[in-house]
């Protein structure tokens, strides 16, 4: 939704977005407010800044521009860097941290120059684009990471995820893992397209905990569920800083694994940008009936954690749909 209303806020024709409740809740400001200042003229609920959310015709060309952002985001920044195909003059972004980079590889795959200079990104308006003849899209790290922490934590465990995207603004779950001390190995290293892709050999081992905040946070925190489950397993704690966009996910994240997960082991504390986890051999693991917020990465989570503890029922469990269709099937394989 974000990238698409970085696309069409150019255009001479009106479009309108909606979606479902989630999406509904979900703040579009943070896109809204940078294509506003390149002169797209959008509008929507709650101050133009939630669904449904409507772009009418500017009467004029996008002007380019330089945007600071207060936060690293991929989803901002492609969202500009897509205006700005149609813009007049030059658009850069500047982000704190590098975040994903997708978009940045996907345009200049299609032939689009752009200009880097520590964390600014620059483009300018292209006549004509060219596609690559294939496009191979490699396995979403944040769908394995669910495996990689399974595996981890489960005893005598071994599993290899094949064909899965290693871009390294991607791979913060792989760097707290190994920092944990998981036992994970890459091999058949090659590259899709412009994307880097691998093998994950992932065996069961000794965790401890680990402490990570805001530079990470950009490399990982569609993970910040699945490590969760993690650190309960891991000896000591495990401190989380920096996540404060997790409260404005599809549900209030940091909240939801504290009042979910602590049903199945009582050993975590929210605040107000993270978590702190204690794990270890002394936590008590119980069943339990939780709750998913209708959030795919939660559902996935609580399933994960069922399946190293000792079992959950999952209300609202379809959500994972969302982003992995087959998830339970895969886990019925393996388990």
């Amino acid at each position: 939704l974000r990238l698409m209303m970085g696309m069409l806020a150019p255009q001479d024709f009106v479009s309108v977005f909606t979606g479902d409740s989630s999406l509904h809740k979900r703040p579009m400001g943070r896109v809204i407010k940078p294509l506003s200042r390149m002169g797209a003229n959008i509008v929507g609920r709650a101050g133009n800044t939630k669904l449904p959310i409507t772009v009418v015709p500017a009467g004029k060309k996008l002007q380019g521009f330089t945007y600071d952002m207060p936060v690293a985001s991929a989803q901002v920044k492609s969202a500009i860097l897509l205006a700005g195909l149609f813009a007049e003059g030059t658009t850069t972004v500047v982000e704190p941290y590098q975040s994903r980079n997708h978009t940045e590889l996907m345009l200049e795959s299609f032939g689009v120059k752009l200009d880097y200079e520590g964390t600014a990104i620059s483009i300018q308006a292209q006549d004509k684009l060219t596609a690559p003849e294939k496009i191979v899209v490699p396995g979403d790290i944040s769908s394995a990471a669910f495996w990689l922490v399974a595996a981890s934590v489960i005893p005598d465990s071994e599993l290899l995820l094949k064909n899965v995207g290693i871009n390294p603004t991607r791979t913060g779950i792989l760097d707290v893992l190994n920092d944990m001390g998981a036992d994970i190995t890459l091999t058949n290293e090659r590259s899709s397209g412009s994307e880097p892709v691998a093998d994950i050999l992932v065996r069961s081992a000794s965790l401890h905990g680990t402490s990570f905040g805001a530079d990470i946070m950009p490399r990982l925190v569609d993970e910040i569920p699945a490590i969760t489950v993690a650190a309960m397993f891991a000896e000591g704690e495990t401190v989380i800083t920096g996540a404060g966009e997790l409260r404005v996910k599809e549900t209030d994240r940091i909240q939801a694994i504290s009042d979910q997960f602590n049903k199945l082991c009582e050993c975590i504390t929210a605040t107000e940008d993270g978590l702190i986890i204690r794990g270890g051999s002394q936590n008590v693991w119980r069943q339990g009936t939780c709750f998913s917020y209708d959030d795919h990465r939660i559902a996935m989570t609580l399933a994960i954690a069922g399946m190293a503890g000792n079992g959950v029922e999952i209300e609202q469990p379809d959500c994972v749909a969302i982003s992995y269709p087959s998830f339970y099937e895969e886990m019925a394989g393996l388990y």
